[in-house]
């Protein structure tokens, strides 16, 4: 038996005797646990980041395999946090703006969004409950260096897009509560600093972090409902928008708003936070149970958490679909509807207004962050002490972020449909890969998805691809110089050739090279012997390891990559 073999305790029988033995197990704070060998691992504590384990799952009766509702409490956080993504500021003024420009018409996209959104989020859910990794470690292992660089770079500017209209927000509301008394550069600096210190509060418990998260979309929920009371819309027109999937008669700023409602409730980073998220529940991935138990669980809570945030969403739809108008009120902004809102209901209305915008501002800001955490930390396996990783992490979003929003206060609306649009466009490079990883039994097992569900992430695959590519050919029009649409032939050309790499995947892209360098008659020994890297790397944990014995084995390893995880074992 070879070194790296008895480091892993593959060979149990000599190890620790007949499958009959009691053999004890240990946890160590790491997603592949095992039998320890020698004294406890004392394990750092984690602190000032979201890590693996921190949430105990408790353990029901003998024989009772029933839905649990105490099983439900301690799952539900990562969802609600996820969740917050489809309510930040971007979304709440994409949702004004859609109202108010195409009224009810869109009602349907929004919910249709959010139930293409539920299904992406369940994928990355599983993805991180059945491996133990989350979206952006798996990638790093699964893709070349190139891609996996340009893959980490979309995110970063899906991010960085994203943080500026969470950022923003938080500024706009801070000058709407402040009667104007705090200018929008001063709400812009103070949002970034208060950002770090609610982080902070991570010490005190996740748990506690979860319950602030949820008192902020209690916030949001309560403040918009009592705006849609008090508006009260069509309901008639409401049911009509919702169960018509048809937009007659728009035009170009309708079709806008249409693809600014997609980009804004499904942003591709947010796929990789909720695989990350889920890492926080403590769960056995030796057993099956176990991992099927989690999904299902992982599953309730995300429905319920989207529910309530599509809920929000419509709240604001509505309202402004019904009530906004006026010829002083030419532009819908979240600081215009706070305008209208104080002329036509008064202060109080507006006070309103912006303690939701401001709840929606800070949370997804600080989600944002966490979400560019978990993305440069899997893409790049950052070993750095915590405190620096975090502080990069988390700066590498917000200070291009307050940078951008400092400069660009004058074309706030402008700016905020045009990230809209940029999420859209940005949302193949987080679907085509976990539709990669969750297809593959390689990398799931028995968890990979079934035919339906591939069905249902191709065909949404398409169509994203689909509506961005016409969105291109309508903003750039016609009657532009001929270098505009040099150039705009050039970015689409490399940016499809990228996205079709993606969709192969990197197996079958290897699989294609090895071909085409066998007819040519060239030398395919680094080709087979990435395949057989690739086809030998396996995901899902099948024993425990303690964190000297792992240490071990990536000294072992070749394969830089590979071998700095603790959560992947090779042949």
């Amino acid at each position: 038996m070879s070194e790296k073999e008895r480091l892993l305790g593959l060979n149990l029988e000599a190890d620790y005797g007949t499958p009959d033995s009691n053999v004890n197990t240990q946890r160590t704070g790491y997603d592949v646990i095992g039998p320890p060998r020698g004294p406890p691992i004392q394990v750092e504590e984690l602190t000032f980041e979201i890590g693996p384990q921190q949430v105990h799952i408790p353990i029901t009766s003998k024989g009772h395999t029933g839905f649990s509702f105490r099983k439900l409490w301690a799952f539900t956080g990562p969802g609600f946090l996820m969740s917050i993504a489809y309510l930040d500021p971007g979304n709440i003024e994409s949702d004004l703006q859609a109202g108010a420009i195409a009224k009810y018409k869109l009602l349907w996209v929004l919910m249709t969004s959010t139930i293409l959104g539920l299904v992406l989020q369940l994928l990355a859910a599983r993805l991180g409950c059945v491996t133990g990794l989350n979206l952006a470690e798996v990638c790093r292992l699964e893709f070349p260096k190139i891609p996996r660089v340009v893959l980490w770079l979309m995110m970063e500017i899906a991010i960085i897009g994203s943080d500026i209209q969470e950022v923003i927000g938080s500024a706009i509301a801070i000058n709407l509560l402040s009667a104007g008394k705090v200018p929008i550069w001063a709400g812009v600096l103070i949002t970034g600093a208060d950002t770090f210190t609610f982080l902070f509060l991570e010490n005190y418990g996740l748990r506690k972090l979860e319950a602030l998260f949820g008192a902020l979309i209690t916030t949001m929920a309560l403040t918009f409902m009592y705006i849609y009371i008090t508006v009260v819309p069509n309901q008639v027109s409401i049911l009509k928008g919702l169960f018509i999937p048809w937009c007659e008669d728009c035009n170009k700023a309708e079709i806008q708003q249409l693809v600014g409602i997609v980009g804004a409730v499904i942003m591709p980073h947010n796929i990789y936070l909720h695989s990350a998220l889920v890492l926080s529940r403590d769960i056995d991935r030796r057993d099956k149970g176990a991992v099927r138990e989690a999904n299902m669980y992982n599953s309730i809570e995300s429905g319920i958490a989207l529910f309530v945030s599509f809920l929000i969403n419509l709240f604001v739809m509505a309202v402004f679909a019904e009530a906004f108008s006026g010829p002083g009120y030419p532009d819908p902004s979240l600081r215009v509807a706070g305008k209208w809102l104080n002329d036509q209901y008064g202060l109080t209305m507006k006070v309103i207004w912006g303690i939701g915008i401001l709840a929606a501002g800070q949370s997804s800001t600080m989600t944002g962050t966490y979400a560019g955490q978990f993305v440069m930390q899997g893409f790049l396996n950052i070993q750095w002490p915590k405190w620096k990783r975090v502080l990069l992490t988390r700066s590498i979003a917000m200070i291009p972020t307050i940078v951008v929003a400092l400069l660009a206060t004058k074309d706030l609306d402008l700016m905020n449909n045009w990230l809209n649009v940029l999420q859209s466009i940005q949302l193949p490079f987080a679907l085509l890969p976990i539709l990669h990883c969750t297809n593959s039994r390689r990398i799931m097992g028995d968890f990979k998805n079934g035919r339906v569900m591939k069905t249902v992430v191709w065909c949404l695959a398409v169509l994203v691809m689909v509506i961005n590519f016409y969105l291109v050919i309508l903003f750039v029009g016609s009657g532009q110089a001929w270098y505009i649409y040099f150039i705009t032939a050039i970015i689409l050309l490399t940016y499809s050739c990228y996205v079709t790499y993606i969709a192969i995947g990197p197996s079958r892209i290897l699989q294609l090279k090895m071909t085409i360098a066998q007819r040519l008659g060239r030398d395919t020994a680094y080709l087979e012997h990435e395949i057989d890297r690739h086809n030998h790397q396996e995901y899902t944990p099948k024993y425990e390891n303690n964190v000297e014995n792992i240490n071990k084995v990536n000294e072992l390893h070749d394969g830089d990559d590979l071998g700095n995880n603790p959560n992947v074992m090779t042949h």
